[in-house]
């Protein structure tokens, strides 16, 4: 039973932060695009429709609803005891105040030492459109992922 508490405790702290982290990723996606890049790994290329993206201002702004997150902490063995949360979420975007679009996007966060605090950054991920007949931006998937050094 101590073993189910532990994990379920486990499970809230992962996902309060997830949520949070969420929060914090839309906001600035929206409004503060620039500083984006300092939510992902320094190591993290983002790929659109299979060209690596430099910059994220080269995408039109954005206005996201997110409707839609779930979570789940990652075990340990398969990230070399890295502490890492799967985060999936979904809603809607109006890219350009154009219409209205649903989106899917999942990542990975990982912790990350930083000084005086642990933060979660995004190791890997895809951002993908829902309404693939009536998108903009009809290639669209928006993946990320590390890039060996």
């Amino acid at each position: 039973i101590a073993t189910s508490v532990d994990f379920k405790t486990y499970l809230d702290q992962a996902c309060g932060a997830a949520k949070e982290f969420v929060n914090i990723y839309y906001e600035t996606m929206d409004k503060r695009r620039r500083a984006l890049t300092r939510l992902y790994l320094d190591k993290t290329a983002l790929i659109w429709n299979g060209n690596v993206v430099i910059g994220l201002e080269m995408l039109p702004s954005s206005e996201f609803q997110v409707n839609m997150l779930d979570c789940q902490p990652v075990h340990g063995q398969a990230t070399q005891s890295q502490t890492t949360v799967f985060v999936v979420t979904g809603g809607t975007v109006n890219f350009d105040g154009k219409k209205q679009h649903y989106f899917n996007q999942s990542f990975l966060l990982t912790a990350q030492s930083v000084p005086n605090n642990t933060v979660g950054k995004i190791s890997s991920g895809c951002f993908c459109f829902q309404d693939w007949g009536e998108s903009p931006f009809s290639f669209g998937t928006l993946a990320y992922t590390i890039i060996p050094s």
